[in-house]
């Protein structure tokens, strides 16, 4: 019986390659999306993946949404915490919401999931965690205190829980992607995004699939000696 999996954030974008990634490779997938109704459908439309609707920054939301996905297709054995947001603003012009909003988003959403996951888990000897972090949040970033902090909270937080999972077969490790072709990175200006692609050694931006490689790769059965572990994807810009 194939492998259940969420992916967070798992209608757009780089979610959106690592659930049609893993549907394709037999998992069965629940893809998590937090307000955009519209492309969530046409998600569903195009792909046949189950999409399912809750705030991954509310605890209590978490553990209600991966308990309809339990219900609907399986026990969760596989987990992408993928979803993240951006509210980019340099320190001193920063508000405390837009520092809050990153933060539970990025990062707490990655404790929400995992404890909301963990025990289904552990009772069954096995569990494939994948956090996708950043390269900002290894070498930071102007303008994006939040997102960069929460980020490198997901490198740690990897680490920490790789070591608790690892008797019981559950390896936690982490992505972190480079600048990918997605809508988030459309966004930069486009003066901007010339002098960041000219700083990648491959020069050019990431694709999406190329993530989701690297998902199915770390989430495989035959992956278990892979755990606390950070896989950079991001074209040579950065070596850590």
């Amino acid at each position: 019986m194939s492998r259940v999996a969420i992916v967070t954030g798992g209608t757009r974008g780089i979610g959106a390659a690592i659930s049609k990634a893993l549907k394709a490779a037999g998992y069965r997938v629940a893809a998590n999306y937090g307000g955009n109704d519209e492309a969530a459908g046409a998600f569903r439309a195009e792909t046949g993946i189950a999409v399912y609707k809750w705030d991954v920054s509310d605890f209590a939301a978490c553990q209600t949404g991966v308990n309809r996905v339990a219900a609907d297709l399986g026990p969760v054995e596989v987990l992408v915490n993928n979803a993240g947001i951006t509210r980019d603003a340099t320190l001193h012009k920063m508000v405390q919401g837009a520092w809050q909003a990153v933060i539970d988003t990025n990062l707490g959403s990655c404790f929400n999931m995992c404890r909301a996951t963990i025990d289904q888990m552990r009772e069954r000897n096995f569990g494939r965690i994948v956090n996708i972090g950043s390269i900002n949040g290894q070498a930071g970033q102007y303008g994006q205190v939040n997102y960069a902090a929460a980020k490198s909270g997901i490198h740690g937080f990897t680490k920490a829980l790789s070591q608790e999972g690892a008797p019981k077969n559950v390896t936690v490790n982490a992505i972190a992607p480079g600048y990918i072709d997605t809508d988030m990175v459309a966004a930069v200006p486009a003066n901007v995004l010339e002098k960041i692609v000219a700083k990648i050694p491959v020069g050019r931006l990431g694709k999406a699939e190329e993530i989701a490689r690297g998902v199915l790769f770390l989430v495989a059965d035959d992956a278990g000696f892979i755990t606390g572990s950070t896989l950079s994807i991001n074209g040579g810009q950065h070596m850590y």
